[in-house]
């Protein structure tokens, strides 16, 4: 098995104005522990393309894409999408171009390759942007971009989005809460940022909010119960994967007790999902995640289990 991991140095140059945990030091630690843990090898590299109009326009309304595009600051300052700590610099539209485009590069790839898996490691992340804003460090909702790519484009009829974030993929819910080729599964902490996901009622919606002080044996208790049974009657054609790894033991952004080992189990568990339903087709694309330790130990755990399946 080989994987593809599909970044672009664009993705660095996204920054806030001062000390920020979603920072470009991110994509830096998951490479040097790549090459530490001798996973490197195993993987094919790609370059992201950028998103196009038309792409982005199957789940963002054009009015926002309008609003970013012309929000984009001069060099040196920053605008912010939510009145908070989701900031706009001069690279960052750039940066969220890539890193949809990622996305949709990786369905084409695994599409064209059943053999293969692929990784994207991008920022800013996705899964809090919704049809019409940005939030949560998000700016375009990388995973929804390349399911509607996968959709529309290679007219699937499945497409299961799974998401281990530590925070609810509240955006990724919006797009496709009323869609039934889409099935939606979230983990995350409750009560917590973006309060919301817990009072969700959607058939192909599958929430697990579980509570702080979450650890590995009642993550995977839940999706047991719940994720696994779904996913294996919805009988995926392609499992897209938003990987948030900011539920490690050593992640403060939240409260929940995972390690390296909860995140191999979630992997395999999706992967041999993938290799009954889907050929192995598997795309994975970087959410959270902000110890830097603890987030390239766990990514390269993640790429271990797919490059070597």
């Amino acid at each position: 098995m080989k994987t593809f991991f599909i970044s672009h140095p664009d993705c660095a140059l996204h920054r806030a104005p001062s000390s920020h945990p979603e920072c470009p030091e991110r994509l830096a630690a998951i490479d040097d522990q790549l090459i530490a843990s001798g996973v490197e090898p195993w993987l094919r590299h790609r370059e992201a393309p950028l998103v196009t109009r038309e792409q982005l326009l199957r789940v963002h309304d054009a009015e926002y894409i309008d609003a970013l595009e012309a929000g984009v600051p001069e060099t040196g300052r920053w605008a912010t999408l939510d009145g908070g700590d989701t900031y706009v610099g001069e690279h960052s539209l750039k940066a969220a171009q890539r890193a949809a485009g990622a996305v949709i590069l990786g369905v084409d790839l695994v599409l064209e390759n059943s053999t293969h898996t692929a990784f994207c490691a991008v920022r800013p992340p996705g899964h809090h942007a919704g049809r019409d804003y940005g939030m949560g460090f998000c700016l375009f909702n990388n995973v929804a971009v390349g399911a509607a790519h996968a959709l529309e484009v290679h007219g699937l009829s499945r497409v299961a989005i799974v998401d281990f974030d530590v925070h609810h993929g509240n955006g990724t819910e919006d797009i496709f809460r009323d869609d039934g080729r889409v099935l939606f599964c979230s983990s995350f902490q409750h009560p917590f940022y973006p309060h919301t996901g817990a009072d969700t009622r959607s058939e192909n919606v599958l929430n697990l909010p579980l509570p702080r002080d979450t650890d590995g044996a009642a993550l995977r208790s839940a999706v047991e119960q719940r994720w696994l049974p779904a996913l294996e009657a919805f009988q995926p054609e392609l499992i897209l994967v938003s990987a948030g790894f900011d539920g490690h033991l050593e992640d403060d952004m939240a409260n929940f007790r995972l390690v390296e080992a909860d995140y191999e189990w979630l992997t395999r568990q999706l992967y041999g999902l993938a290799g009954r339903h889907c050929e192995g087709r598997l795309v994975s694309t970087l959410e959270g995640g902000y110890n830097l330790s603890a987030l390239g130990r766990s990514v390269a755990i993640h790429l271990k289990v797919l490059a070597e399946s």
